[in-house]
């Protein structure tokens, strides 16, 4: 990112945007507050919501659930829509992703390459040529970063 600052031109590194829900769920913004939520709705973590024509269009949703205790809910599944494709994964579907709702293995390349899914550790990671990444642990962790030119261009439970 390059601006004048006190009449000095300069340029700095834009800093990635990472946002996470974990455990029973806790959340992060991608200003870094923390905060609790117990619902068990599908909830949007992250999307376009400027109107800049030039920003890619996409959404990160999260589908919570409870698992024995009602008076806390875990991430059940997380969607990611993104050039016209559906991508659902769901807890405990280790090494599937589901495209469009068809049951596909690991690893996938779709978009003519733009979007990639592939097995990370114990975790899948969906990744655009926009480097909008999503690593998902088919349990209930769950985390998005997105390259800083999204700063304020977003929207949903990660901020805006």
């Amino acid at each position: 990112k390059c601006e004048m600052v006190d009449e000095q031109s300069g340029c700095s590194p834009e800093s990635d945007l990472t946002c996470w829900a974990t455990g029973d769920p806790h959340y992060q913004t991608f200003d870094g507050k923390t905060f609790d939520f117990m619902g068990t709705c599908t909830y949007t973590l992250t999307k376009t919501c400027d109107p800049d024509p030039t920003l890619p269009v996409f959404s990160v949703k999260a589908k919570n659930e409870h698992r024995g205790n009602p008076k806390v809910s875990y991430v059940n599944s997380v969607t990611v829509d993104v050039y016209d494709i559906t991508i659902t994964v769901v807890r405990s579907e280790n090494g599937i992703v589901r495209v469009n709702n068809h049951r596909s293995h690991l690893p996938i390349s779709l978009a003519g390459g733009k979007l990639r899914l592939w097995q990370k550790g114990k975790s899948v990671l969906i990744e655009t040529d926009f480097m909008l990444n999503v690593l998902y642990d088919w349990d209930d962790h769950v985390v998005v970063k997105l390259p800083g030119m999204f700063s304020g261009k977003v929207c949903g439970m990660c901020g805006n």
